[in-house]
């Protein structure tokens, strides 16, 4: 798998505000924007801001990013208006999984019946 580092990695560009993006929602160490190909109604990613190319990059040591990110999800999915229909976050990680930006983030889908999944 080709891992981008961090200086040319598009998310880790993203987060810096190098790109101009515009965030849904921000918080100490995550930010929340609008997927470009979305999936669903509401289709927001949720990325670190510190740079892991996936889930598996992340270490014991390192609880407190994906704890910010999953609740900024939450956040992300309250005020999208998500709350009472539900919502679906998910995150890929690997190539046999379907990731193809090698930073960690998380899709939160929403606002239509979601085909169900796992679980």
């Amino acid at each position: 798998m080709a891992e981008a580092q961090p200086n040319d990695c598009i998310f880790c560009r993203i987060a810096r505000g190098k790109l101009g993006t515009e965030f849904v929602a921000e918080s100490e160490h995550s930010v929340a924007f609008r997927d470009l190909h979305p999936q669903a109604p509401v289709h927001v990613l949720v990325v670190p801001k510190r740079h892991f190319a996936g889930l598996r990059e992340v270490g014991d040591e390192d609880w407190h990013v994906t704890a910010d990110a999953l609740a900024l999800a939450a956040r992300v999915a309250a005020e999208q208006g998500l709350y009472d229909g539900g919502y679906r976050v998910i995150t890929n990680d690997g190539p046999d999984a379907g990731q193809t930006v090698w930073h960690l983030h998380f899709h939160v889908l929403g606002g239509a019946k979601l085909q169900a999944g796992l679980g």
